[in-house]
């Protein structure tokens, strides 16, 4: 009975929780398949964490019941209702809201006869219009979800028939788990599945995942290990395997499992061997699968969580007064009934007053006063704004609109603009206080531009690039300029393509240009080149100024010299090559392959390129370079050394062997290769004549042969490549390998050819690739080298963590060792040059392995793959054994430029009071480069940077950098405590200082942990920027967190990459950029933009206006409430505290609900206090947001001061006039609904600061209502409220000059001192946005006049704070005493700059403090 029970009560709880799950539950959801009423065909399978998948076929029957038959089908549904279950579901959610609850309460309060005050469907009229509009809305979006999951479930596939033993067409709602799928190319993959068989010949099947992560490059995926080797298609009938993977979750980058044949062997499965739902077949003619993972359980739906929803820090402030306003009401009430019990006790005898039941019995005024108290809260109801909500999801949804339709947040680029998937807290974005930012390719274009390279100790400097890049900046600018002018286009366009024919064939060793694989050399060259190239752009990283590297002059010369003939010997007396030489040719090696890059074909970027190997390699050459490496293999002499250019070969790591069979694997090339080098020669021949001429005078330079020339131009496909990288640094360093001709060709599962100049085509035996992440930093591949034979691991990563790795020791002899240990120095003074200057910098290393060895890692790596639980951790201590005692080959610079417009958003947001922090991977020197080129740093900030080796020496440093700072600025004892609540901490505007904080990754971790949190932050909060240099994903949640939580202020994060999700999770608002490292960031993210500089309008404009609006709408709601509801509580002062209404019951309920309701919701989404031009002109009127001045505790209560005013005006001026009349109940009443609606519509119009057409149409619009709703009620309702009925009322008070008379002293004397009070506030004590709003009215001149003064004016606010800090330190008193505990602090005034790259300089506080290289301890490589 125990799994029936649990069936129940699971499907009882999706019935009642909806989308809604416990932390406890599973890890994955089903919120989105028929979570009410709706019936999937399986059901789901509740426990177990593995999961058994056997084939859909005949012989499995049994077994297939048992398991795959339990799990769900491939059908899905987001949709949360049916037309069954609509109204009771849709009911259900909604008064999941205390309002709609408390309103409730009323109708059914109102519904007992002892304690009613209205009729009893006029109660329940609010309460049914608020849930009929949401319920209408929640119905429309619905329906809408229900087309497209139709249209998905009614797809086609081809499905393995059991019946019919055949592959038949079949929906995609009908796809179950164990089914075996077959799909063609550009065909969408309908369920999560295993893939069994690929028509590609090395078993690939190539998949596009921008369906999924927005990533538009092709990802490899392989046929499982054993199912490759098949010459033919895999057949079900045949397959007597099963699968046991992980249950359904949503990591898309992770996949646990094996396949176990009958003979119990087992083989490992990972992400590699899945497909997932919704990528693109593309690059294969067909596939084969088996799905492991249908409908809501891939990976896809499970990620699949549709817009965000948090509670908006606003919101929880109107919740929070919303509270007080039941107290109030509470409050009226209690006074209600309490002088409803004190009139009975004293007219108790007059049975006028007391009127007894039919039985003759009398009710106590105790009893009496508590009905009435119920009575009370019936009839003050609208004290409590129902509408608010309402009112608030539509002006939100109004913004929203406003947002996405600006087209300045349009990227003409990428075709993109702003998205906005939570819906509910725009307002947040008015009142950022602190700012977490990532750095690469958010701050940055993440195009990657190859810049230097360090190989073998000796630094290249590539001018030559460096020069072409500017021509490139100032031809694609140039372009800019005459894009619009006719007269400019002609010129422009014939100077770019002089330029392009130029540059790009100044390559080595006649190679073809780089431009030529984005298509822009056959555009250059004609002007019909264009055509042939159609789909050229649509790989990834592959811009010309990416693609074209233009090679280093000096090294250059090295690479002409790597020819057969410096091997062959001459006489008896062989000369071998130089170390350098060597280990020239494995860095670029190491380029070329350590990746996984797919190679294919420019006219058909989806088509892959199998090459042969040998291509149109001499086989002459061949043999004299396996002659060459036989004889080096036995042979060995010395050189002179690394000082003289030269290093012994001897000992050489990878000393080369011959091996010929490797050769005899060759393939010949398909019928496309031949295609595509037929095209590629017509293209050659197309091309301006004076490209041959320089390619053959580049040829005549480096001293090849016209022999060699042909030999080379025998592979006419090595510059007809596309390269798709998974990211934008692989690409950097495949193009750049190219420019040295050293091509990667061809990648398949089991081969990398290579062509390496002179020495022709190099296939390499791929066996494993161990790809990057974030806690080895690094990423490694292992080949079987074509000539030696050997097993060798070619690295690339962090320099912080390669340093670590390398070998200390050489087998070959101290000579080398110190060759290496030199080698090592030079190449880590090269990456500190190059972090100066901004470069990103990578390490390549490489390692031999003996076949002993690998054998030995491969038996324990293999153990790894198979494992289904702690798989990553195995994995990743197997890849830690085989990553060590590596040989150092090099570092590379490359360039990431800063994205247009970042140090002019960071300027303004730094003005607008908000704190930027910037959280990177980078290294330090690298991170404080493009801090400064982004104005997050300015040129005389004082930084102090925390780099230690230890929790004590970071404690100790914090310590004496906090102290020195009190200090110095003087702050009070109780400013600077560590037990002082750190809300209050100072701030450095108030303290007149700029300052910056660096700190490291390792001493982050130190900072994060709990007892040193405080001071962490005390110290961030004297600093106007801090970076964080080398700090993983995790680090970067953690900090945000921190700050968030600690200092209870509101946080964003911004980044572009899957490393950024969780920061941007973590923070109040998550930010993603649509940039070129997929999607992730944006599904992950709150909001969604294309660039970062549309950030600065983002908050300053939209935040501001959004906050602005939102906070007084919800303040004029509570206003006109507790204004109107007044009225009825003075009343009962008069009427004996009875519960009755001197207005129709009608008039009452509608008032708030249709009469005033308008106007707030206009004003909340057109309101603009301050134009946007000069909000972003001034970024400090941001600081109103960010202190919540539009909506404070105080403001709230001013506000219902003023509305119990007004309402005592609007009751008694009407009262006194009429006192002594015989006017009945509703005649009174009548003036005082009329005044009291011009008094609360022209309250708003007193309140708004841009009343356009839309606001005076509306206003009208309530009045109107007003006035044709009550002639209309009054001419017709003839006995509505027996004894009282408002007929002809209206019509009698129209004519009635006393009428108009009340109603205008009455809106006057109650509007007047909120008029005063803006009057004198806008002229006496103008704030800054008051004054912000005056520069609107001015003319431009005096605009720009009135803007330059109020800088300057804020430049000597500065100037005479800082002038004061400065005198203050003059006085006497030193800064800091005490031991010699030194920090880092420093100014970049007095730094020098040497050759382009920014020198910090060290500074001190005082005279007796030690510099910071005495204590900060050795720089984290």
């Amino acid at each position: 009975m125990t799994e029936p029970f649990q069936w129940a009560r699971y499907h009882w709880r999706r019935l009642i929780c909806g989308a809604n799950r416990d932390d406890d539950e599973r890890p994955y959801n089903y919120s989105s398949l028929l979570i009410c009423g709706g019936k999937s065909s399986q059901a789901p399978k509740l426990a177990g964490k593995h999961r058994v998948v056997v084939p859909h076929i005949q012989p499995f029957k049994d077994e297939y019941e048992k398991f795959s038959g339990t799990y769900m089908n491939n059908r899905i549904r987001t949709t949360k209702y049916t037309l069954l279950n609509f109204v009771p579901r849709n009911l259900f959610e909604q008064f999941h809201r205390a309002a709609n609850l408390y309103f409730l309460f009323l109708v059914v309060l109102n519904w007992v006869p002892l304690v009613e005050a209205f009729q009893k469907e006029i109660t329940m009229l609010p309460l049914v219009v608020v849930l009929t509009i949401i319920a209408i809305k929640d119905g429309l979006e619905d329906y809408r979800k229900y087309k497209i999951d139709k249209l998905i479930n009614n797809l086609i596939t081809k499905v393995y028939s059991r019946k019919e033993r055949k592959y038949k067409d079949q929906c995609w709602k009908d796809v179950t788990v164990g089914d075996f799928i077959r799909l063609s190319c550009n065909e969408v993959i309908p369920a999560d599945m295993v893939l069994l068989f690929s028509t590609d010949p090395d078993g690939i099947c190539h998949i596009e995942t921008s369906g999924l992560d927005g990533e538009s490059n092709l990802k490899q995926r392989r046929v499982v290990r054993g199912y490759a080797e098949q010459d033919s298609e895999v057949d079900p009938e045949k397959f007597s395997s099963r699968i046991e993977c992980e249950s359904p979750n949503n990591d898309l980058n992770r996949f646990r499992g094996f396949l176990e044949h009958s003979n119990k062997e087992r083989v490992g499965l990972s992400k590699e061997n899945l497909l997932l739902r919704g990528c693109t077949v593309r690059n294969t003619e067909a596939v084969v699968g088996i799905v492991v993972y249908a409908g809501h359980e891939t990976k896809a739906m499970l990620n699949n969580s549709g817009p965000r929803y948090k509670r908006s820090k606003l919101e929880r402030r109107a919740n929070t007064d919303v509270l007080w306003c039941v107290l109030l009401l509470i409050i009226m009430c209690f006074t209600g009934a309490l002088g409803h019990g004190i009139w009975l006790s004293r007219y108790e005898n007059l049975l006028f007053f007391n009127i007894p039941d039919t039985d003759g019995h009398v009710i106590s005024p105790v009893l009496a006063g508590f009905y009435m108290f119920w009575t009370m809260i019936i009839l003050l109801q609208v004290l409590i704004p129902i509408s608010l909500y309402v009112s608030i999801e539509i002006v939100k949804l109004g913004q929203i609109y406003f947002i996405q339709s600006d087209v300045d947040f349009y990227n003409e680029k990428m075709d993109s603009t702003i998205q906005c998937r939570a819906l509910n807290i725009t307002e947040d974005l008015g009142q950022i206080q602190y700012l977490f930012s990532d750095k690469t390719g958010t701050l940055t274009e993440n195009k990657m531009v190859f810049r230097r390279c360090s190989v073998a100790g000796f630094d290249y400097g590539h001018e030559e690039n460096a020069k072409r890049l500017e021509t490139y900046q100032d031809a694609v600018s140039e372009n800019e300029d005459f894009a619009d002018t006719p007269s400019g286009s002609l010129s422009n366009t014939t100077k770019l393509r002089a330029h392009s024919c130029r540059t790009v064939h100044n390559g080595p060793l006649g190679s073809k240009p780089s431009n030529c694989l984005a298509g822009s050399c056959l555009a250059a060259g004609n002007g019909e080149g264009t055509s042939e190239v159609p789909h050229s752009r649509q790989a990834a990283f592959s811009s010309p100024i990416e693609t074209d590297v233009v090679p280093d002059t000096r090294l250059l010369d090295k690479f002409s010299h790597i020819t057969p003939q410096l091997f062959t010997p001459s006489d008896e007396m062989v000369q071998y090559p130089p170390l350098e030489t060597l280990y020239i040719i494995d860095f670029f090696i190491a380029l070329a392959i350590c990746n996984t890059v797919v190679v294919s074909a420019p006219n058909q970027p989806r088509q892959k390129i199998r090459l042969s190997s040998l291509g149109g390699m001499p086989m002459k050459s061949l043999e004299e370079i396996k002659n060459i490496f036989q004889r080096l293999s036995v042979r060995r002499s010395s050189s002179p050394s690394l000082a003289s250019g030269k290093e012994p070969s001897s000992g050489v790591p990878n000393a080369f062997v011959s091996r010929l069979s490797l050769f005899s694997r060759m393939k010949v090339a398909s019928p496309v290769e031949e295609e595509v080098s037929q095209r590629s020669e017509s293209t050659e021949g197309s091309s301006d004549s004076s490209c041959h001429k320089e390619v053959e005078k580049q040829l005549t330079d480096v001293g090849l042969t016209n022999g060699k020339v042909e030999s080379l131009h025998g592979q006419p496909l090595d510059s007809n490549l596309c390269y798709e990288a998974e990211s934008p640094d692989e690409a950097a360093l495949v193009y750049a390998a190219r420019a040295y001709q050293c091509t990667l060709q061809s990648r398949t599962p089991e081969q990398v050819v290579v062509d390496f100049a002179a020495l022709g085509p190099l296939t390499f035996q791929l066996l494993h690739i161990l790809p990057f992440d974030s806690v080895r930093k690094r990423m490694s591949v292992v080949v079987r080298h074509p000539l030696s034979n050997q097993v060798v691991v070619y690295t690339k990563g962090a320099d912080s963590v390669i340093m670590e790795l390398l070998s200390m020791t050489s087998p070959d002899g101290a000579s080398l060792e110190k060759q290496q240990m030199i080698i090592r120095e030079k190449t880590q003074r090269h990456l500190d040059d190059y972090a100066k200057r901004g470069l990103r910098t990578l390490c390549i290393a490489k390692r031999v392995m003996s076949d002993t060895e690998y054998a030995e890692w491969l038996k324990n790596h293999f153990l790894a793959e198979t494992s289904i639980d702690n798989r990553e951790e195995l994995l990743l201590e197997s890849a830690m054994r085989l990553e060590n005692k590596l040989t150092l080959l090099g570092a590379t610079g490359i360039e990431d430029r800063l994205q247009e417009g970042v140090p002019e958003s960071i300027e303004a947001l730094q003005k607008a009071g908000i704190k930027i922090w910037m959280l990177t991977g980078d290294k330090q020197e690298t991170a404080v480069n493009i801090a400064y080129a982004c104005k997050l740093l300015e040129p005389d900030d004082k930084l102090f940077i925390l780099n230690t080796q230890s929790k004590d020496a970071c404690e100790m440093l914090m310590s004496t950098i906090l102290k020195g700072l009190q200090k110095k600025n003087q702050a009070s004892p109780e400013q600077a405590s560590l037990n002082e609540d750190l809300c209050q901490l100072p701030t450095p505007q108030d303290l007149g200082l700029r300052a910056g904080l660096i700190i490291t990754g390792r001493t982050l971790e130190f900072a994060l942990q709990e007892s040193l949190q405080r001071q962490f932050l005390e110290l961030t909060a004297w600093c106007q920027a801090v970076i964080c240099c080398r700090a993983t994903p995790l680090q970067k949640s953690e900090v945000v967190k921190l700050v968030r939580n600690h200092l209870r202020v509101m946080t964003l994060a911004i980044g572009d990459g899957a490393n950024d999700v969780s920061m941007i999770q973590v923070a109040d608002i998550g930010i993603g950029i649509s940039g070129q490292e997929g999607m992730q960031a944006v599904m992950a993210s709150d909001f969604a933009i294309s660039q970062f500089r549309h950030l600065s309008k983002l908050l300053l404009v939209h935040g501001h206006w959004c906050y602005m609006r939102l906070s007084n709408m919800i303040l004029y709601f509570f206003y006109k409430n507790v204004a109107y509801v007044n009225l009825l509580f003075w009343y009962q002062f008069f009427c004996g505290f009875s519960g009755t209404s001197m207005t129709d019951y009608w008039v009452l309920i509608l008032f708030n609900l249709l009469f005033t309701s308008a106007p707030p919701v206009i004003y909340g989404v057109l309101e603009k206090d301050v134009s946007a031009e000069t909000l972003m002109l001034l970024p400090e009127l941001y600081n109103s947001g960010q202190k919540s001045e539009a909506y404070l505790p105080l403001t709230f209560w001013i506000t219902l001061l003023d509305a119990f005013y007004q309402s005592l005006v609007c009751f008694f001026v009407p009262y006194y006039t009429y006192q002594g009349s015989d006017i009945d109940i509703f005649t009174f009443g009548n003036p005082l609904n009329t005044a009291a609606l011009f008094i609360i519509l022209l309250h708003l119009v007193i309140e708004s600061k841009s009343l356009t057409w839309i606001h005076m149409l509306v206003i009208v619009g309530s009045i109107s209502s007003y006035f044709f709703f009550a002639l209309t009620f009054g001419a017709m309702c003839v006995t509505c409220n027996p004894p009282s009925n408002p007929y002809w009322i209206m019509q009698e008070h129209m004519l009635d000059p006393m009428f108009y008379l009340v109603c205008v002293l009455t809106t006057c004397i109650a509007l007047l001192p909120r008029f005063v009070y803006r009057v004198l506030q806008g002229s006496l004590f103008p704030s800054p946005i008051v004054k912000a709003k005056h520069l609107d009215r001015l003319t431009p001149g005096e605009r720009n006049e009135a803007l330059k003064k109020w800088r300057e004016a804020g430049e000597i606010g500065q100037v005479t704070s800082q002038y004061v800090d400065h005198s203050a330190a003059k006085s006497g008193r030193r800064p800091m005493s005490g031991p010699s505990n030194a920090f880092a602090m420093r100014s970049a005034t007095s730094c020098a700059t040497e050759q382009g790259s920014v020198s910090v300089c060290e500074t001190d506080l005082d005279s007796d403090m030690p510099k910071a290289s005495e204590m900060a301890g050795p720089p984290e490589g």
